[in-house]
């Protein structure tokens, strides 16, 4: 049986913008894509800390070192510039190799820098 385990979490990202007429997804950094482990195209988790509002959507890469967290399409409409959101996938696993997966967990800054 196959189940669903943590695989990659960016904590404490700040939304930067919100773009209602786009296709879709979420817009990452190309560099907290890297560090958290994911990939673009990715389906992901988006829970705005600020509003309550969970949407699943997809990975799209952003300029590297720009700090971009933007919600693109109706993801835009779960949040605006300056909320703060968490950022989760996750990976489907056997249930004795999930027992081993470790996530990668980031949390950033308020200027979506990786806290060390």
């Amino acid at each position: 049986m196959l189940i669903q385990v943590l695989k990659s979490k960016i904590g404490h990202a700040t939304v930067t913008d919100a773009q209602l007429h786009y296709e879709g997804s979420i817009t990452l950094d190309t560099g907290l894509i890297k560090v958290a482990g994911l990939i673009v195209g990715e389906k992901v988790h988006v829970l705005n800390e600020n509003n309550g509002s969970r949407l699943e959507t997809y990975v799209i890469a952003g300029k590297p070192g720009s700090g971009e967290v933007c919600l693109n399409g109706p993801a835009a409409l779960h949040g605006k510039a300056g909320d703060k959101v968490i950022i989760l996938s996750y990976a489907l696993a056997e249930s004795q190799e999930a027992k081993k997966i470790m996530p990668t967990i980031i949390y950033l800054d308020g200027k979506n820098r990786i806290k060390k």
